[in-house]
């Protein structure tokens, strides 16, 4: 038989152990390939992975072959992954085929040629570094790849990647100063570039300024490129959007004035494809806080299903003070707003000042279309506020089930007020579960199951007291090893892994303290202490998440792909809409690991409950 849509099964031992929590069959959704990879992981193996996809029969088998000779004796039933010992140096060519139980052969079987003399454990990607210069203030600048999503561009099933280019003389908004000119590429995963977006010198360079969301937004299959423009933004295909002589940059480098577009872009091409003004403009700037743009100038953005069926872009601005949300709709010729939600409207004056660096997409109240969670409040999927808890600004948060007894999502949030600390709530109505407060700003926070003597997602800041279950109980006081930063599916179990710059580290629970586990050589995290990844997800291959990194001189990214085997075979986590859009909205501000809208760990077993329904 065949699975539903976006249903997500466990296989241990071969058997079938959860259904679907919810009906995701009317949304409108990638269509992806068999996602095949080969990563050279030794001298005398190759690790081969793919995807076991939700339209797959449950009883679908996997053989692999190298260059047409077959290598499994029998399908593999349990598994995504293939270990090929001894294969040579020279170039090969990978294929997965699907089988049924009976033997038949099944569609969507897919194929990776592995270079010859490839790299070991990563797949390497060259860039076309964007030249330097020296702005107005007389300092030169050159240019690091930061800040990446993923997109199938073309419609062949496979993914492309988005690279964002920040100059050396990239600024916060709290500081002044001249930036260079931000770019945006676009390369295959062989390194081809298919395009670049110059955005001009009325863009600002920082990590406020430009969050650019990546998805197929009509459903015809190929991905759009969204994101705010101004006058001088020069397309993939080299037309200019409005003025081109237009210069709105202030004596202290910063735009307090000036035309503010919304451009959707062509993700094949790069073409603009439709400009409309930004929703909000900015106004009088003491509206939003300040006169130097520091408040008005914090910019979010989210893709979610607002009706159930079609994705929308929601872009933001502000949550210090003013806070607006505006969605919309692309039909393939024109962006159409949705709706507008403004924190100065009198029903919404609570809701200013409650937004973080980041925001979590997901449907939490069940009703099949997703609502927005922002920071200390929730947006509903139709505009209106749907909860306010009121403790205002924070840097980080997670959305995610938490308890594996109930299918109710939590978020995980810190706050920066110098009181509230750190608070896991409900979802849907934000009630607190549990709070630990603290007189500090609590800038970090993190949530990921580590420990399998600790039942469901643990959780922690560097203030929050230890490692906490979703009860608030400590699971281990001693923070002293345990990183704050990203979190990645990587060595094979159903634990998660920690990532920190370029080390993934494993928890001990025994000894209640993490140890290295990979180390990527030569490769480079970004955003200062912050050390994020370009890129952390699902991107290709099995289940597992993979890590995108940029080399130390710039001239290439890495695509870290994990060779250890594992005995376990997941759907892909891509068809899960909350994990999708997890990876759409990593890039915005303070970037924020994945996170799936069910339950994963070691805690699946009988009587415990997996995307809402009871494992029997």
């Amino acid at each position: 038989m065949k699975t539903t849509l976006f249903s997500i099964f466990l296989l241990l031992g071969g058997s079938m152990l959860a259904q679907p929590a919810y009906d995701y069959s009317k949304l409108k959704r990638e269509k992806l390939d068999r996602g095949v990879i080969a990563i050279r992981h030794s001298a005398d193996s190759v690790y081969v992975s793919w995807r076991y996809l939700s339209e797959d029969a449950m009883d679908t088998g996997f053989h692999v072959y190298r260059d047409g000779k077959r290598l499994t004796d029998k399908p593999l039933l349990t598994t995504t992954g293939f270990t090929d010992y001894n294969p040579g140096t020279a170039a090969a060519r990978y294929s997965v085929e699907p089988v049924s139980a009976a033997g038949d052969k099944q569609p969507l079987s897919g194929s990776y040629t592995l270079p010859a003399n490839a790299p070991l454990g990563y797949l390497n990607i060259p860039l076309d570094v964007p030249e330097g210069g020296t702005p107005i203030s007389g300092r030169p600048y050159t240019y690091v790849p930061n800040d990446a999503s993923i997109g199938d561009v073309d419609g062949d099933g496979q993914y492309e990647i988005i690279l964002k280019w920040d100059p050396t003389n990239a600024h916060d908004n709290a500081h002044d100063g001249y930036t260079g000119n931000v770019y945006f590429d676009c390369y295959r995963l062989d390194g081809t570039k298919l395009w670049r977006i110059d955005m001009g010198k009325n863009i600002r360079a920082g990590a406020h300024y430009t969050q650019f969301m990546v998805f197929d937004l009509d459903g015809d299959g190929k991905a759009e490129v969204v994101m705010k423009t101004s006058d001088g933004t020069v397309d993939g295909k080299g037309k200019i959007i409005g003025d081109p002589n237009a210069d709105y940059r202030s004596p202290e480098g910063r735009i307090l004035t000036g035309a503010e577009y919304l451009t959707l872009f062509s993700g094949e091409t790069g073409e603009a494809l439709h400009t409309i003004d930004y929703v909000p403009q900015r106004g009088n700037l003491q509206d939003w806080g300040d006169r130097r743009a520091n408040r008005s100038d914090r910019y979010l953005a989210c893709v979610a299903y607002l009706d159930g069926v079609k994705p929308s872009v929601v872009m933001c601005r502000g949550y210090y003070t003013r806070t607006v949300l505006a969605a919309f709709d692309w039909d393939g010729k024109e962006l159409k707003q949705r709706w507008v939600f403004d924190s100065d409207e009198p029903q919404w004056a609570s809701y200013a000042g409650q937004g973080n660096h980041n925001l979590r997409v997901g449907d939490v109240d069940g009703d099949g279309c997703d609502e927005i969670i922002y920071g200390s409040c929730a947006i509903d999927h139709d505009g209106t506020g749907l909860h306010n808890t009121l403790m205002g600004h924070g840097d980080a948060m997670h959305l995610t089930q938490f308890d594996p007894s109930s299918p109710r999502l939590q978020v995980w949030d810190c706050h920066e007020n110098k009181r509230d600390g750190s608070t896991l709530r409900d979802a849907v109505t934000g009630e607190l579960l549990f709070q630990v407060k603290s007189p500090t700003d609590v800038g970090r926070a993190m949530a990921a199951d580590i420990d399998p003597t600790s039942y469901g997602v643990e959780m922690w800041t560097w203030e929050s007291g230890g490692i906490r279950n979703f009860k608030g109980e400590v699971v281990n006081p001693d923070m002293k090893t345990i990183s704050v930063n990203m979190a990645v599916w990587w060595d094979g179990d159903l634990l998660r892994e920690l990532l920190d710059k370029n080390i993934v580290s494993k928890y001990d629970w025994v000894e209640g303290v993490c140890k290295p586990l990979t180390v990527f050589e030569g490769a480079m995290s970004n955003n200062g202490t912050k050390s994020t990844p370009c890129l952390q997800g699902d991107i290709i291959g099995d289940w597992r998440e993979e890590v995108l990194l940029r080399i130390e001189d710039n001239r290439s990214l890495r695509l870290y792909v994990s060779g250890i085997p594992t005995a376990y075979r997941f759907h892909t986590f891509l068809e899960d809409p909350v994990y999708r859009i997890s990876i759409a909205t990593q890039n915005v501000a303070y970037n924020q690991p994945t996170q799936p809208g069910f339950y994963i760990g070691p805690d699946l077993k009988k009587g415990s409950i997996f995307r809402g329904y009871l494992i029997k």
